[in-house]
């Protein structure tokens, strides 16, 4: 059984910083992408930055130069360093794993989301 915990969030002021986890437990025969996606009150679920097993990394436009994706070294926990943070950045973030089973068929698995808020 596949878990993804997230820590980290909070309440942090305009300019403010803060650093997610995503810790997993659990096994999984082959990863895709590890990422981080969001969803703000009244919006839709959008990306957040992914990186693949490759290491490469992936932004939203709103999030380049400001936030850094990353993992440890046994990929089985991933971070998100949001620095410059603005309150358009309140949100619920969550954390993703796309990967595939021994027999090629694809897994997608989630958090529980922890909540960002950017606030004065």
């Amino acid at each position: 059984q596949v878990q993804l915990v997230e820590s980290g969030g909070g309440v942090v002021q305009p300019g403010g910083s803060l650093r997610l986890s995503c810790a997993r437990s659990g096994s999984i025969f082959g990863i895709n992408t590890m990422g981080w996606y969001r969803q703000a009150p009244g919006k839709q679920r959008e990306l957040v930055a992914t990186i693949s097993s490759g290491g490469s990394t992936n932004y939203t436009d709103s999030v380049k130069g400001r936030f850094t994706i990353s993992r440890g070294n046994a990929k089985n926990t991933v971070y998100l360093q949001m620095n410059s943070l603005k309150p358009e950045d309140t949100a619920v973030y969550y954390c993703n794993v796309k990967g595939r089973r021994v027999s090629g068929s694809k897994v997608d698995y989630w958090g529980q989301g922890t909540q960002v808020a950017v606030s004065s």
